[in-house]
């Protein structure tokens, strides 16, 4: 026999559990996967990161021979080694051939205003590659 009182009490029982499943709370996980995501960006490594170390004109010793070295300007128009027009693949064989025969050899890079900083850097990278130990960077002039 049931009753008005049994058939509310029976509903009202699966109504609670309806609601204890539907109470799941995503707080834990969404914290978990904010977590787990600043980990990954923080332990990713998304450029390869190298030194190149330069001699300021300031940080030189006093008196350093100036004379013997090898002047690159990076203009607006091209490369010049010395005065002389060059590509970047001339510069960096001529470079080669005279770092062979003097291992001392000193290059002075002078980028002009309004050089692009990674043009600046492009250069100084190559001169290294190119076997030149004692790079400075001296500071542009007008052209």
């Amino acid at each position: 026999m049931e009753g008005p009182g049994s058939e509310t009490s029976l509903h009202s029982l699966t109504n609670r559990g309806r609601r204890r499943r539907t109470l799941i709370r995503l707080t834990p996980l969404i914290d978990v996967v904010f977590i787990l995501i600043v980990f990954f960006m923080l332990a990713s490594s998304f450029s390869d990161w190298r030194a190149i170390e330069l001699t300021t004109p300031g940080g030189a010793a006093p008196g350093a021979p100036m004379e013997g070295a090898l002047l690159v300007e990076i203009r607006r128009d091209g490369l010049r080694l010395s005065g002389e027009s060059v590509s970047l693949d001339d510069l960096v064989s001529r470079i080669e051939e005279r770092a062979a025969s003097r291992p001392d050899l000193r290059a002075l890079v002078k980028p002009l205003p309004g050089i692009p900083l990674q043009e600046a850097v492009r250069v100084l990278d190559r001169l290294t590659d190119a076997g030149i130990a004692d790079i400075a960077l001296v500071g542009g002039a007008d052209e």
